[in-house]
């Protein structure tokens, strides 16, 4: 029986040791397969064809930090003429787009009532006046009455009483012709600066009111843009620093620098108005709406064009091309800016010299075969 049982252990750990060889043989068989299997695809895949332009070397370079700035261009001299007082306005003539210097005659408001309010002040001023010599005379007489004893103090007293009053009287009088006299000169509206007629919003035969906005004056001939930017990136604005800025639908580019910093945040959005000085231009307005980069650093950094960054998963990465295949590299953005006009951005995780497919490029598969064109660099 013992004898039994011990063969019956033995075949058992026999049958064991079989079935785990076989295990071990089908597996390496079935890896093998599956290698076989997957160059066999590599060697039938197809495989692109890529151009110069479509690799994208990741190099160090000297990136400048640029700040993203936009606003409207505004002219650093404008001026409205407005009323100064009520009336029928006559003779204006000038429009939108004509040029004025400053201190030309631009229109007028109807002066009838005012050339008799000033004629009505001076004579009420001469009157008083005479009113004054009319005092002065009583004062004097009384005076030398009482140096001789024939009339008592109080007398004098009260005549150099009305002298005065009659003396503030012309002064009053003296300074209502001078109020008169500035309403009829107000009447006469001229240009506060010279420029460019921008608005023009009444029209001759027109009765205004005081303060009544009439014409807008811009002078082209300095502009600036006034752009906000956050209250941390205002932080590193610093006055001289240079701008390249475009125009909304143009393709031109602007020299600007930073003339202002406004040392108060805006209520509500918190943030800083920063002023640019422009290079005017007869094509150039005030109101064109312009955008670019405002250069607030310099660093030297491994960097790459800011499109050549892929974000459609949870990291960003680049896929580069090694070997003939295409590698999805998770990489670390760094700071961003401008190199030779065009956006690029530090990157942490690739090689110096490596080469990644630019965006243009579009998604490859990880793996996907690329070749250079033949004679390609």
């Amino acid at each position: 029986m013992k004898y039994r049982l011990k063969w019956i252990v033995t075949g058992l750990i026999v049958a064991l040791l079989v079935l785990g060889l076989f295990r071990i043989l089908s597996s390496r068989q079935a890896k093998k397969d599956a290698l076989q299997g997957q160059q066999a695809a590599l060697d039938t895949a197809p495989v692109m064809t890529l151009i110069d332009t479509d690799l994208v070397q990741v190099k160090t370079i000297d990136l400048v930090h640029g700040l993203a700035i936009s606003g409207p261009i505004k002219a650093v001299n404008s001026a409205w003429v407005k009323a100064r007082v009520a009336g029928e306005l006559q003779g204006l003539t000038v429009r939108e787009g004509d040029e004025v210097k400053a201190g030309q005659l631009i229109a007028r408001i109807e002066a009838t009532e005012f050339q008799a309010r000033v004629r009505q002040a001076r004579q009420q001023a001469e009157a008083a006046k005479a009113q004054v010599a009319i005092a002065q005379r009583s004062f004097d007489n009384n005076r030398a009455l009482v140096a001789q004893g024939f009339i008592s103090n109080t007398a004098l007293t009260s005549s150099s009483s009305t002298l005065a009053a009659a003396e503030a009287t012309f002064q009053a009088a003296q300074a209502g012709a001078d109020v008169a006299t500035k309403s009829l000169q107000d009447t006469v509206l001229r240009a506060p600066i010279s420029g460019t007629i921008a608005q023009r919003l009444a029209q001759s035969g027109e009765r205004v009111a005081i303060e009544a906005r009439l014409i807008e004056v811009v002078d082209l001939r300095h502009l600036e843009l006034e752009a906000s930017v956050s209250a941390a990136d205002s932080l590193t604005v610093k006055i001289g620093q240079k701008a390249q800025l475009t125009l909304e639908g143009a393709t031109q580019t602007l020299a600007a620098q930073v003339v202002r910093v406004n040392p108060s945040v805006i209520e509500g959005s918190r943030a800083v108005r920063i002023y640019l000085a422009i290079q005017s231009s007869a094509d150039l307005r005030q109101g064109l709406f312009a955008q670019g980069t405002l250069q607030t650093g310099q660093s030297r950094t491994l960097a790459a064009p800011l499109s050549a960054v892929r974000t459609d998963q949870p990291l960003p990465y680049v896929q580069q091309v090694s070997n003939g295949q295409v590698l999805h590299r998770t990489v670390t953005l760094g700071v961003r800016g401008v190199f030779n006009g065009e956006t690029m951005v530090g990157l942490q995780g690739v090689n110096e010299d490596a080469l990644i497919l630019s965006g243009t490029v579009g998604l490859l598969r990880a793996g996907t075969l690329v070749q250079r064109p033949s004679g390609a660099k």
